[in-house]
């Protein structure tokens, strides 16, 4: 990108993005998520830990068993903890999101509380941020040109929760509650949007921003060597395949067949079937999980000033691509190497082609050593791909799906909030939709179809404004390669990972880091560089 070698550094004037475009045009003023002072620390904790015990004396009083008083107990510790140290509480959150399904199936028992935990992070920490953020009267919604579009998509979400929603209720049944499924729906459409804000105040200067790239490479290590465990475990027996399961789950992943990790996972070894689901609830999780992975691993390999994280970003990187050869799911077979050739081919610079190098190279071993040390792998992979591609086609299979939506739609306001949404399920009677916008548009109809995509376009405009704007070219780095995973998780069509884990999370959190980078550069240059005097740095 010739314009890091040649373009000086703009002044502190021209540095701020232009209103029109610019999502962060007010002061820099950091919300105040210091640690908590031991004195103050002690004083909460003791407050939290008396309203406990008051609790637990009542639910002891009528009965609760051990484990649902100690439950309780953990879980209102959390919440007031969450909320009185949102910083805290956000790092939590995303160091709990990889291993959701692990707890929620392996000492939850698949309770649904187990599965929505992670929110008890989230929501306590939005409540006290939101606090903070009024106090000290800085903006809720950040860049401003993202309030209108999240009105309209609201006002329609909200429109279509009472006017369909609400009239499906007269019907309801104890088993089925369509105002239930459709508040269900509007948290799963729209309950991490506030996360991009909550990042956006996180994410306070390139330290804490090499602190989030390097915590996640981290959680990808761990997780990815996880899910080789649990691979070996399978494919040697120690975990059972799902022979003696009814035939129409032979070729199916199912919790019964759970294995060290994570939950559903199916493994046929005569019919070349294997489905992986790593540390997640299932398979599909993984696989965008793994996807997900791709971004933030060559982000630090590519990015990050120091030697010794960029290489353990390769070997972050190295692992994922390894767990998308041996989990079974066509996407991450061919998503994963497809998007690493993508992020070469966008972020290639003359003065990183030793790095760019290195990557390729290590691909290209990585591939060959397992197919000299495993060779079955690679070719039932392949031929499981090719086969799970002609029976079922992506084209064909998007194709089914938008039909579906559109035999089934009723109305311009769609068949109501949740009614699509596999989440909500528990709550009454909902349909499988496979494709995002298939989804969206049997929900929601075609003015929720057109207001999300007003609210994902505007931030893909917005986002390619800003990172343009980053003459740091670290910070560039790391601008267009979460940029490039915000625009392609905002239109794809294929499958509903913006419903579900991590995808939901990821999706909303790299939006608040990437709006924040031009305001970290504007703070380096307004700390290193005399007003009178800037002078152009060179790259």
């Amino acid at each position: 990108m010739s314009h890091f070698q040649h373009q000086p550094q703009p002044s502190e004037h021209h540095s701020q993005l232009d209103s029109s475009v610019t999502p962060c045009d007010h002061p820099v003023i950091a919300v105040d998520f210091t640690p908590p002072k031991k004195s103050n620390f002690g004083q909460i904790l003791a407050l939290v830990g008396a309203v406990v015990l008051l609790i637990d004396l009542l639910l002891f009083a009528n009965g609760a068993s051990g484990t649902l008083i100690l439950l309780s107990s953990i879980a209102l510790v959390i919440l007031a903890l969450s909320f009185q140290y949102p910083r805290l509480a956000l790092w939590a959150f995303l160091i709990y999101l990889p291993f959701t399904g692990t707890i929620a199936y392996w000492i939850g028992n698949d309770h649904f509380l187990f599965h929505l935990a992670k929110d008890g992070f989230y929501i306590p920490a939005l409540i006290g941020l939101i606090i903070e953020l009024t106090r000290k009267k800085l903006p809720l919604i950040v860049p401003p040109q993202l309030k209108i579009p999240l009105l309209i998509l609201f006002s329609i979400a909200l429109v279509t929760l009472f006017a369909v929603n609400g009239v499906q209720q007269r019907h309801a049944t104890i088993d089925n509650q369509p105002f239930l499924v459709g508040i269900f729906g509007l948290k799963v459409l729209m309950g991490y949007i506030p996360l991009s804000t909550c990042v956006y105040y996180l994410i306070e200067d390139r330290k804490t921003l090499h602190f989030l790239t390097r915590l996640q490479v981290i959680l990808i290590l761990i997780s990815c060597s996880l899910g080789l465990i649990q691979f070996i475990l399978v494919i040697t027996g120690y975990c059972p395949d799902n022979s003696g399961l009814p035939e129409h789950l032979l070729l199916r992943a199912n919790v019964q067949r759970k294995c060290f990790v994570g939950g559903s996972l199916g493994y046929f070894p005569s019919e070349n079937f294997i489905r992986l689901p790593g540390t997640f609830v299932a398979p599909w999780h993984w696989t965008w999980f793994l996807v997900s992975s791709t971004f933030f691993s060559f982000a630090t390999a590519f990015s990050d000033p120091k030697f010794q994280w960029r290489l353990t970003g390769l070997v972050g990187l190295s692992l994922v691509m390894l767990n998308a050869i041996v989990c079974g799911q066509r996407t991450a077979l061919l998503a994963v190497p497809a998007l690493v050739v993508l992020l070469l081919v966008a972020t290639s610079h003359i003065s990183r082609w030793k790095r760019i190098l290195v990557i390729i190279v290590g691909m290209v071993a990585l591939i060959l050593a397992t197919s000299v040390l495993a060779p079955e792998v690679i070719s039932e992979r392949i031929d499981s791909f090719v086969g799970r591609w002609n029976a079922d086609p992506p084209v064909a299979f998007l194709k089914k799906q938008t039909k579906l939506s559109l035999n089934a739609h009723r109305g311009f306001l769609g068949n109501g909030l949740g009614q699509a949404t596999t989440a909500a399920r528990g709550l009454g009677e909902t349909r499988l939709i496979e494709a995002y916008y298939p989804k969206l548009y049997y929900e929601i109809g075609p003015l929720g179809v057109a207001a999300f995509l007003f609210v994902v376009t505007t931030i893909t405009i917005l986002g390619f404004k800003a990172y343009h704007q980053l003459m740091d070219y670290s910070l560039w780095g790391y601008g267009i390669i979460f940029w490039i995973f915000i625009a392609l998780i905002s239109y794809n069509p294929y499958w509903y990972p913006l419903d579900t884990d991590p995808v939901a999370v990821y999706y909303w959190f790299l939006i608040g880091v990437l709006f924040k980078l031009p305001k970290i550069q504007q703070q380096e240059q307004q700390k290193e560089q005399p007003e009178e005097s800037l002078h152009p740095e060179k790259f």
